[in-house]
């Protein structure tokens, strides 16, 4: 019961804190946040995602190197192999959704799936992500989708936690974003959550799994509209 309460009351001050930074760009320099403020708009995102029971993909290279501007986030897969297979402690269920949603099957493999992110976003529509420090297995994480114009019924963001993993480390010859939890939710047009601005935003806990670094988790976090077309994307980063 102890425990609960600690991780109730967390919960409520990383929701109170990032509900602040949020509305207050200025805060972020204050406080020992980690976000996406002053970060180039990613102009596509490019998603990997390797088979848990393929140890040699991790370790091979990928084929396709996307450019600066995409921003890469790494599945690993549940296999046929189960908690047995070679990179199972980083394989997450969640894979398994993000592929159904993409009308896409398990790779044997590897495979890899890349979104433009519709234009101009520069002008109608900015995103930004922020986390802050770990506490009792958790981060405090916020995402914050301002839209101009008529904008969409709805809108769908997902957020994911990731480890950034250096190129040379971990046994991977490039650099990762491996997925370690993952978040969505819908925003309507007109509910409780927009303001005269046209903006929406969500502060919650995200749980951070056994075995991932916290010192290494960023926040990614990507908006699409009803048709599923991305209008913005963004990365959280530590200075």
């Amino acid at each position: 019961m102890y425990n609960y309460l600690l991780v109730t009351r967390f919960a409520m001050r990383a929701s109170l804190s990032l509900a602040l930074l949020a509305s207050a760009p200025v805060l972020v320099a204050a406080q020992s946040t980690c976000s996406s403020d002053g970060q180039p708009s990613a102009v596509a995102v490019y998603e990997r995602f390797i088979n848990a029971d393929c140890d040699t993909c991790w370790v091979s290279a990928p084929s396709h190197v996307p450019g600066p501007s995409a921003l890469v986030v790494d599945w690993v897969v549940p296999g046929r192999l189960g908690d047995d297979a070679p990179l199972s402690a980083a394989a997450t269920r969640d894979a398994l959704t993000r592929l159904q949603e993409l009308n896409r099957p398990i790779p044997e493999q590897t495979d890899s799936h890349i979104a433009d992110i519709g234009r101009p976003t520069a002008a109608s529509a900015q995103l930004r992500v922020a986390e802050g420090p770990a506490f009792n297995d958790y981060l405090g994480t916020g995402i914050r989708f301002t839209h101009r114009g008529s904008g969409a019924a709805s809108y769908q963001f997902t957020m994911l936690l990731v480890e950034s993993i250096p190129a040379g480390e971990e046994g991977s010859p490039v650099p990762r974003n491996l997925v370690r939890n993952s978040l969505q939710g819908t925003w309507l047009k007109d509910d409780g959550r927009t303001n005269t601005s046209k903006a929406w935003m969500e502060n919650r806990p995200m749980r951070i799994p056994d075995g991932a670094q916290a010192e290494r988790l960023r926040l990614v976090g990507w908006v699409q509209d009803p048709t599923g077309r991305l209008v913005a994307a963004a990365q959280s980063v530590c200075r």
